[in-house]
Formats: C-alpha cells, sequence, structure tokens
C-alpha cells in the first residue's frame, strides 16, 4: 500500500472535490510549512554532523548545476510549443526548475520507509536546486526586458522563508547533533510525519481549488504539467547514476528533478515577474505536477531506481 500521508492527500483532494467545508486554518497551515522545512533541515544537518567534508562539494555543484540547467531546458518548451507569452514562459520555467519541498518530504519518507540507503548529504540537494533556477530565469527576464537587478533578485532569494528555514536547519542540526537536539527531538524530528500528513492534507484541498473546474483553454499547459515530471525524473536519474548515488538519494534526486515548486517560486516571481499570471504556475505546479508525483510518480522513479540498481 501506499505511504499513509499520500492517503491524506488523496483524503484532501477527494473532500474538496465533493466541495465539504474541510479545512485548515491558514495559520495552521503556515505553521506546518515552517516546521516541515526546518525539520527538514534539522535532519539533514544531524545527517552532516560529523560526517561533512569537501569530498561533498563535487556533487553539491553537479546537483545545482542540473538546477540551472532544467529551467533552461523548459522555458524553450514553455515558449514555443506551449505557445506562453514571455512572462509566463519564465514564471512556469522557473517554478520547474526549483524543487517542492512537500515532494521532497514525501519521497524521503518512503526511502526512509524502504531502507534504503541514503547520503548524509541528500537533504542539501534541496537547498541546491531551491534557488538556482529562481535566480537564473529572473535574470533572464530581466536581461529580456532590461529590467530588475541582480542584487535584488540575490537578496529576495536568498533571504526567503524557505531558504532561511532550511539553510538555518541544516547548520543548527550539524552543530549541535543528536545530543544537542535530544530536548526537541520527540516533538520535531518524531512527530514529522504527523506534521507531513497533515500538511498533505491541506495540499489536496489546495489542489481541488486550483484544478475544479479545469481550465481547457490552457490544455497545452496542462499536458506539459503531466508529461514533464517523468522527463525531468530521467534527467535526474541520469545525474544521479554518473554520480553514481546510493539508492535512496538516487530516488530523492530523480523525484526532485521531476517535482516543481509552489512556495519559494511564487513568491520570487510575483515580486519579480509582475507581468506574470502566478494562476497559471500554480495550476502547473501545485494542481497538476504535485499529485501527478505524489500519488504516482514516487512509485514510478522507485521502480526506476530498483531496476538500474540492479543491473549495477
Amino acid at each position: 500500500m501506499p505511504d499513509v500521508v499520500i492517503a491524506f492527500f488523496a483524503f484532501g483532494l477527494l473532500a474538496g472535490l465533493l466541495k465539504s467545508d474541510l479545512k485548515v486554518p491558514q495559520s495552521i497551515y503556515e505553521t506546518l510549512s515552517i516546521l516541515l522545512m526546518l525539520v527538514l533541515g534539522l535532519k539533514g544537518g544531524l545527517a552532516l554532523h560529523g560526517q561533512a567534508s569537501l569530498a561533498m562539494l563535487p556533487d553539491l555543484l553537479s546537483v545545482a548545476a542540473m538546477g540551472i540547467a532544467i529551467p533552461l531546458l523548459c522555458y524553450p518548451l514553455l515558449r514555443y510549443l506551449v505557445r506562453l507569452n514571455n512572462a509566463d514562459a519564465v514564471s512556469i520555467a522557473a517554478h520547474y526548475g526549483s524543487v517542492s519541498a512537500g515532494t521532497f518530504a514525501v519521497v524521503l519518507a518512503l526511502a526512509e520507509k524502504s531502507g534504503l540507503v541514503l547520503l548524509p548529504e541528500t537533504t542539501l540537494y534541496l537547498v541546491m536546486l531551491e534557488l538556482p533556477a529562481i535566480v537564473i530565469m529572473l535574470g533572464l527576464y530581466g536581461a529580456l526586458t532590461h529590467q530588475g537587478k541582480q542584487s535584488q533578485i540575490w537578496r529576495e532569494a536568498l533571504t526567503s522563508r524557505g531558504v532561511l528555514l532550511l539553510g538555518g536547519g541544516v547548520l543548527i542540526g550539524y552543530v549541535y547533533g543528536p545530543e544537542g537536539l535530544a530536548p526537541i527531538e520527540p516533538a520535531l524530528i518524531g512527530g514529522f510525519k504527523t506534521m507531513l500528513a497533515l500538511f498533505l492534507l491541506e495540499m489536496g484541498l489546495c489542489t481541488s481549488k486550483v484544478c475544479h473546474p479545469l481550465p481547457w483553454a490552457h490544455w497545452r499547459l496542462m499536458l506539459f504539467a503531466a508529461v514533464a515530471p517523468f522527463a525531468l525524473a530521467a534527467v535526474g536519474l541520469g545525474l544521479g547514476l554518473l554520480l553514481q548515488l546510493p539508492s535512496g538519494s538516487l530516488l530523492v534526486l530523480t523525484t526532485l528533478a521531476a517535482s516543481a515548486s509552489y512556495i519559494a517560486a511564487p513568491a520570487a516571481v510575483r515580486a519579480s515577474v509582475p507581468d506574470a499570471n502566478i494562476g497559471l504556475a500554480m495550476l502547473a505546479s501545485l494542481g497538476i505536477t504535485f499529485p501527478v508525483n505524489v500519488l504516482i510518480g514516487v512509485h514510478v522513479y522507485q521502480g526506476w531506481v530498483e531496476a538500474f540498481s540492479t543491473q549495477l
């Protein structure tokens, strides 16, 4: 059976489609999103505690390079095949180059449940992939329209809530280690899956609002959002095999490459690309790609990883 947290997403999606009055209060959703990103950072810092080394740097830089390559590959497809205007093509390419912390939490839970081997730096993949795509696409938009300052883009990206929480969590977990975090470990680390389940319940409700009714006028974009995860997952899988990652880290990188941001990217794009239709980006990233990855994709990608691991 699928992991229980995925059942919460399906439950929220069904409740939303049935027009139930079920809802997660906005304040609780904000709290959950903050706690999730902080705990993901803490888990990564704990894994790195006593094991960080410069030998990790080449792999992490390769992952960051993939974060730059993916939006640059997506942009011409969105501009000329999906037929979006320049602002929307830049916006959605930034969303697909960046990554989904929710999807990361799901695949990390799946990898841990399946007993797959995870490198200590695996959580850093999320950090390395969240920024480059946003910065490169906003920089491209500024160059194409002769607008925007690179210094402002960098400042907004580096001080965004997600980056600060992830980076701060990694630093705290790395410095304090298991003993230092022992007093808060039961509530935060131990409660990770509970927080994830409630977060996915809200994501299911949000998805139902974005997708009902489906805007068939944007069928090209919806088709892109349904197909792109599998193509992008192949890119992540290829890089992971090239880096000779163990099965758990390979699955995480593959799934991250397939994901699309719906938290960090919308905030950055809204501030820097005022002409972009954020609703279209949310339709694609949250309305279609997120459920495709959570309900179907992660299990398909796990099959790919197992198949390649058997051959190697």
